[in-house]
C-alpha cells in the first residue's frame, strides 16, 4: 500500500499538498499529493513539462489513497484556477488514473495524465492532441527510465527502486491506479544516485509502492537488502540511504546485516504494519501477523540497539470493535514504536473492504485520535532521551531565527545553534551536534567540533 503523506514523519499527508518551489508566472508549477513515489515523480513531470515548453501551468499530481486526498485534489484544482486564471490546469497521478472522466469534465482543467503518460515528455506538449491520456496500467511491463538529476532546493532524494504492487489488500485502490509490480535495475539506481551525489545530494530515500516486493522480475531476482548492499558499495560518495515503508514479514535478512555493519544505512524503519490485531490483519489481507511484526523489530533491534521504528496504521477498519483496537493501541508499546502516521479508515469503491460492516465514522476518527496522542507520548519520551547525546545531523535550511534545521539519522527533527567554534554549519553538510533541550518537537542542539 502507498500510504498517504502526512509527513511521516517524512511523507506529505495524502491531503496535504505540497508545492514545487516559487516559479515565474510563466514556468510550470507542480503541487503534490501523497507519497514519497508522487514526490519523486512531481520531479520528473516538472522537468518534462519545462522542455516541453508548456509554458503557464499547473500540475496537480494527485493521490488515491482515500477518498478524502480526492476530495481535496478537486479544491486544490479549483483555487489553483482561481489564484491563475490564465494558466493551463493539467491533473495527473492516482486519482486521474482511476477517474479521467470525473477530472475531464471539471470545468478549470485542460488536461488529464495517468501514471503512465505523466512522465512522458509528449505529454506536455503546449497544444495536446487529446485530453484524456489514459493507458492500462495492468498491462505495463516496466517502469519508465527517468534519472531525476537534482531535486530542487533538497539535500535529500527520493529514488524509485520499484512500482506496482502485486498484493491485493482490501482497503487499497492503488494497484489498480499503479499496476503489478516492475523493478528498476540495479545499475539505473546506481547511475542516478551517483549524479545526484554530484549535484549534492547527501542523503537518498529509496522508494516506490511496495520496496520489500523489490526484485523477483529482474535477472537473479536481487532482494531490498542486496540493492542496498550493492549500492552503498558501488557509490561509496553517499553518505546517507534511507528507506521508505517496509512490509515487515517481507524484510530480507541483509537489511539486517547491514543495519548491523553499515553505519550509512539510517537505523530507522517505517514499518506498512496498518493494525496490530491478528484478526484484522487477516480481514485486511496483510501478509503478516503482529507475532511477524515483533519479530522484525527484534531482529533490527539485535542488529542496532538504537533503531528507531514507525508504522502506518488505519484506525477503525470494518469489523474492528472496541476490543481489538485496544490490542493495535498496545502494539504502539509492544512494538516500541515513535513515529506514527495514522489515519482514519476511509471507503474506497470497489475494494472489498468498502462492503465490510463499518465502524462509525465518529468512532474511526475518536480512534485516530487515540492512536496519534500515544504516538505524540512515545515522540516526546524519545526526544527527551536524547539529551546530553551527541547526534550525526544532515542540514537542510535555516528557520526563522537563523538556526539550522535537519534531521538525525533516526529521522528527528532538529534546530541547531552554534557551538565553541561559533558555526553552525551550511545547508547539506553533515555534522555532529549535542542535544541541549526539546523545543516545539525538535531537538535543539549545539555543534560540536
Amino acid at each position: 500500500m502507498t500510504t498517504a503523506t502526512r509527513h511521516k514523519p517524512d511523507q506529505p499527508q495524502a491531503p496535504a499538498a505540497e508545492t514545487a518551489p516559487a516559479t515565474p508566472a510563466a514556468d510550470p508549477q507542480v503541487m503534490t499529493f501523497g507519497c514519497r513515489l508522487n514526490a519523486y515523480e512531481s520531479e520528473v513531470m516538472l522537468r518534462q513539462a519545462r522542455l516541453a515548453g508548456l509554458g503557464d501551468a499547473v500540475i496537480v499530481n494527485t493521490c488515491a489513497v482515500t477518498g478524502e486526498a480526492e476530495r481535496q485534489a478537486r479544491q486544490a484544482i479549483r483555487r489553483a484556477k482561481r489564484e491563475h486564471p490564465e494558466a493551463k490546469i493539467v491533473v495527473a497521478g492516482c486519482a486521474a488514473q482511476l477517474h479521467p472522466e470525473g477530472f475531464a469534465q471539471m470545468p478549470e482543467v485542460d488536461r488529464v495524465l495517468g501514471n503512465q503518460a505523466k512522465l512522458r515528455l509528449e505529454s506536455y506538449a503546449p497544444e495536446a492532441p487529446a485530453k484524456i491520456v489514459v493507458e492500462d496500467i495492468m498491462a505495463a511491463r516496466e517502469t519508465a527510465s527517468h534519472l531525476v538529476q537534482s531535486f530542487e532546493a533538497r539535500t535529500r532524494a527520493f529514488v524509485q527502486i520499484q512500482q506496482g504492487c502485486d498484493h491485493r489488500c482490501t482497503f487499497c485502490i492503488i494497484p489498480f491506479a499503479r499496476g503489478n509490480n516492475r523493478s528498476v535495475p540495479i545499475g539505473q539506481i546506481v547511475q542516478e544516485v551517483r549524479q545526484l551525489v554530484q549535484n549534492g545530494v547527501r542523503e537518498v530515500v529509496l522508494t516506490g509502492v511496495d520496496i520489500t516486493g523489490y526484485g523477483p522480475d529482474l535477472p537473479g531476482q536481487p532482494t531490498l537488502g542486496q540493492l542496498c548492499r550493492r549500492l552503498l558499495q558501488l557509490v561509496p560518495e553517499l553518505p546517507r540511504l534511507r528507506l521508505t515503508s517496509v512490509d515487515p514479514v517481507e524484510l530480507d535478512d541483509d537489511v539486517f546485516r547491514l543495519l548491523e555493519h553499515e553505519p550509512r544505512l539510517m537505523g530507522h524503519l517505517h514499518l506498512s504494519l496498518q493494525a496490530g490485531d491478528d484478526l484484522i490483519l487477516k480481514r485486511m489481507k496483510r501478509r503478516h501477523s503482529l507475532a511477524d511484526a515483533l519479530a522484525c523489530v527484534e531482529s533490527a533491534r539485535a542488529a542496532r540497539p538504537d533503531v528507531v521504528f514507525g508504522a502506518d496504521i488505519i484506525a477503525g477498519f470494518p469489523t474492528e470493535d472496541a476490543a481489538r483496537f485496544r490490542t493495535t493501541l498496545n502494539a504502539v508499546d509492544r512494538l516500541d514504536l515513535t513515529w506514527l502516521h495514522v489515519f482514519p479508515y476511509s471507503e474506497r469503491p470497489g475494494t472489498p473492504a468498502a462492503k465490510m460492516p463499518a465502524v462509525p465514522k465518529a468512532e474511526r476518527k475518536d480512534r485516530a485520535r487515540r492512536l496519534r496522542a500515544a504516538g505524540d507520548k512515545r515522540v516526546q519520551a524519545f526526544l527527551q532521551s536524547r539529551i546530553g547525546r551527541v547526534e550525526t545531523v544532515l542540514l537542510e535550511d535555516a528557520d526563522a531565527h537563523g538556526r539550522m534545521k535537519g534531521r538525525s539519522e533516526q529521522f528527528a527533527p532538529m534546530r541547531v545553534v552554534p557551538g565553541s567554534d561559533g558555526s553552525n554549519g551550511r545547508a547539506g553538510e553533515i555534522v555532529r551536534a549535542r542535544v541541549t533541550h526539546v523545543e516545539g518537537g525538535s531537538l535543539v542542539a549545539e555543534t560540536q567540533a
